[in-house]
This record gives C-alpha cells, sequence and structure tokens, in this order.
C-alpha cells in the first residue's frame, strides 16, 4: 500500500482524538471502528460515492449509519432545505411548516395519531420511556437483548458494558429479554409483577426473521400485563416501509419512535403514538404533565423540510422497493463472489435485502473481529467503504459491480489468513473493537 495515500487521513484522525473524546462524535465512527492505517476522514459525498480529504473515493454503504436513505446531497432534499432555511430556522412560536410536518408524518404513518419532532433518536425513545413510565405508574422498562442500540440515556447504557458513572440504582430499573421469545417476556412480568412500564424492541432483528405475528403477540402481551409497547422504527421506518416495519404485520405498538432515514441524513427524529398517551405530554390532559421534549431546536426548519421532501420523493419514487431490489441484486452479486472462492463458510451475507450486514467468520467458523478488519481493510483498499452492505437509492448497477470486483479483490487475502489461521499481518494494525467494552 502506498503509504502516502491516507497520510492526510491519519493525521486529521489523530488530531480529532486530541480534540474530541473517541476521535468522533459517534462511537460507531470511532478510529477503533476502521482498519488503523486506512480510516478515512470523509471530504464530501454525492449520490453513493464519498471522498477522503486525500482525494481517495469510494462507493459507501451503511452511509450516515443508515440515515442517507436516498445518497448524499439528494436535490430535492437539499433544495426544499435551502429554500426553507433562507426563511428562517427557528422562532419564538411555532411555524407553519410544524403543523404541515406533523400532517405529513401522520399521513405518512397512519398507525400514530399525535407526533413530536425533536433532533435524534436518543431522545426521542427515551421520552418514549418517560411517557410509558408515567401512563402505567411504574419504573421498570425491558429491552431486547439482542438489538444493539436503543439511546445515549442511562436507562439503556446501564445494561451495557459501557456502564460507568451510571447509578447501580438506575442499572437495576432495566432488565432484558431475547428476542423472539415471548415465554421470556411471560416470565419476566411473573418475575416483576405490576412493575414493567413498556417493552422496547425493534420490530425486526437485524438478520433475524420474526415468528409469525410476533410483534402482535408482544403487544397483546404486555398490555395484559398493564404495560406499553414502544417499537424503535430508527433502522426500520421508511426503509421496511414509509409507514414503519409495525404497519407491515398489522402491528399497533402504543408508541413509536422514528429517525436516521426521514430526513436523509438531515437531524431530525419523531416520537409518535396513541393519543391517549401521547396527550400527557401536551395541554388538553386531566393526567399528571410530563415535561416532554421540549427542545429549542427540535422543529429547527432545515430538519423539518428534509422530513417533507424525503416522505415525498418515497412517495413519487417508491423508495422501499427500490432499496429491496438493489439490496438483492447486492446480495445475489457478492454470494457468486464469495461461493467462486470458496469462503461462503467463512464470510456471509446476513439480513434483509435493505439492509444487508456481513459476518466475518474465523477458520473455526466463529465471528473474529480481526477477519471484520481484514475484510473492511481490503474493501477500503478497493475503493468501498462502509461498516455494512446497507444500501441507499442511489447505489447502481455499476456500484454493485464494482463492489463485487473488490470483494474479489479481498478473497484471496482472505483465504491465505484462514489458511494461516491469522490474519494479523493484513491488518495494518490493531483490529477493530466493539463499540461496547469496558476498557480501552
Amino acid at each position: 500500500m502506498d503509504p502516502n495515500r491516507f497520510q492526510q487521513s491519519r493525521r486529521a484522525a489523530q488530531r480529532l482524538r486530541t480534540l474530541v473524546p473517541g476521535g468522533a462524535h459517534t462511537y460507531a465512527k470511532g478510529p477503533d471502528q476502521y482498519p488503523q492505517d486506512c480510516a478515512p476522514i470523509i471530504a464530501r459525498g454525492a449520490g453513493s460515492h464519498v471522498w477522503d480529504i486525500d482525494g481517495n473515493e469510494y462507493v459507501e454503504y451503511g452511509s450516515g449509519l443508515r440515515s442517507v436513505i436516498l445518497g448524499h446531497a439528494h436535490p430535492r432534499v437539499t433544495e426544499a432545505v435551502s429554500k426553507q432555511i433562507r426563511c428562517g430556522t427557528n422562532f419564538v412560536r411555532p411555524s407553519l411548516l410544524e403543523l404541515d410536518a406533523a400532517d405529513a408524518f401522520l399521513d405518512a404513518v397512519p398507525t400514530m395519531e399525535m407526533v413530536k419532532f425533536a433532533k435524534n433518536g436518543s431522545d426521542v425513545t427515551t421520552a418514549a420511556v418517560k411517557l410509558a413510565r408515567a401512563y402505567t405508574g411504574r419504573d421498570m422498562v425491558a429491552v431486547c437483548t439482542g438489538q444493539p442500540f436503543f439511546s445515549t440515556d442511562d436507562w439503556f447504557i446501564g445494561t451495557t458494558p459501557m456502564d460507568a458513572g451510571i447509578p447501580e440504582a438506575v442499572q437495576k430499573l432495566t432488565v432484558g429479554f431475547p428476542y423472539g421469545d415471548l415465554a421470556a417476556i411471560e416470565r419476566l412480568f411473573v418475575e416483576y409483577p405490576g412493575q414493567i412500564a413498556a417493552l422496547v424492541l425493534e420490530p425486526e432483528s437485524g438478520a433475524l426473521e420474526p415468528p409469525p405475528g410476533y410483534l402482535c403477540q408482544v403487544i397483546e402481551c404486555a398490555h395484559a400485563h398493564g404495560a406499553l409497547v414502544i417499537a424503535d422504527e430508527m433502522i426500520t421506518g421508511f426503509r421496511w416501509a414509509l409507514q414503519g416495519a409495525h404497519a407491515l404485520v398489522g402491528a399497533v405498538p402504543d408508541l413509536c419512535t422514528f429517525g436516521k432515514g426521514i430526513g436523509n441524513g438531515f437531524s431530525v427524529a419523531a416520537l409518535a403514538g396513541r393519543r391517549e398517551v401521547m396527550e400527557i405530554g401536551g395541554l388538553d390532559s386531566q393526567h399528571d404533565r410530563v415535561f416532554l421534549l421540549s427542545t429549542t431546536h427540535g422543529a429547527e426548519s432545515g430538519g423539518l423540510a428534509a422530513l417533507l421532501a424525503t416522505i415525498e420523493v418515497h412517495r413519487a419514487e417508491g423508495v422501499s422497493d427500490q432499496l429491496a431490489t438493489i439490496g438483492r441484486s447486492l446480495r445475489q452479486e457478492l454470494e457468486r463472489v464469495i461461493d467462486d472462492a470458496g469462503l461462503s463458510e467463512y464470510l456471509k451475507i446476513l439480513g434483509r435485502d435493505c439492509n444487508l450486514v456481513f459476518a466475518t467468520l474465523d477458520a473455526q467458523q466463529q465471528p473474529s473481529q480481526g477477519f471484520r478488519t481484514l475484510f473492511m481493510r481490503q474493501l477500503i483498499l478497493h475503493g468501498v467503504v462502509g461498516p455494512s452492505f446497507v444500501v441507499s437509492t442511489a447505489i447502481s448497477a455499476r456500484d454493485v459491480e464494482h463492489t463485487a470486483a473488490a470483494l474479489a479483490a479481498a478473497a484471496p487475502v482472505y483465504a491465505a489468513a484462514l489458511e494461516r489461521g491469522d490474519p494479523a499481518a493484513d491488518l495494518g494494525g490493531a483490529p477493530v473493537k466493539p463499540v461496547f467494552r469496558r476498557r480501552a
């Protein structure tokens, strides 16, 4: 590898690390998540491609942690945002845009009756937990343990190895259940009778297919025990379907939280739910009031304009169908290359077509951070960057071909490391690490 190829990126990454704890504003984008000698610092993006500050060009996957659903700088979204911010971005009273955005969102997600906007997913999911606690008069929350992330706030982070700074008393208020196991949820309600305010889960879990009727059964079980269900649609909302993944299976959760793709990378998130529950955060309920998402920038006009434009593009272009079609084509090409290389037992493409991830296994067919590092490094060296193969609608047939070629170039390096039983020679430094770990 040319030692100067990532020179400016390495220099900028080191400077970031001295100024920003963790070297990034999101742990999943941190330097410990990418190969040490080729972790590009991005200068710009257009459609499905990004360029780093050294001038290297890449096909990008998982863009914006799955938020850039239409591709970078989508013209209808950027035009809508540009037009709106010229009229002002924040006011002392609500703007008409807030009404338009609420109307459009609830029309797109017709299972929900009220909505409140914010700037990030953690805030709206924590607000949903607070509503559930206030509505039920209970303190405990149960989260799906097979799903990696719900919030930066203590009620969730206290369940992870990164629980430093979180009081033990807070940690004890959250318990877990495995995805797809209804009996495990029943056992929780028996173990903690009358104590659980809500179950929090994604409607669909990564590479796991939900059992038939699962989400509807979860809601029925929760209601039978006096608890609510919060569906986290951060990943699935607008990607599986405009109306959310819960609607595809005929389920109506009490509360839903949306973010990521709903603004094509602009900062906007949504808490939506049943009127009876949402109103306790408003002015028209006889219930004790909940201080709910009172944020200065929650209705900032750029994010709401992006939301409206993204909904319009979604309806006009059938975005969810496009994502599924592109992902299906990508999966087929990548699996063909993997099979041809004899690596099908060690390198796997998993997940729904619109949300593809990869699994990197060692010679014993066990998940390996070392082989993940090797694989990501080879892809980057051949012009493909991303922690996954999650597509945007901007991914073209040529991009799919390029990605398949990059994988074909990576395959012999992967195979040689398997033969040696050790990928260390091809990592470019230390292996990538899990985000949630107790020590550096």
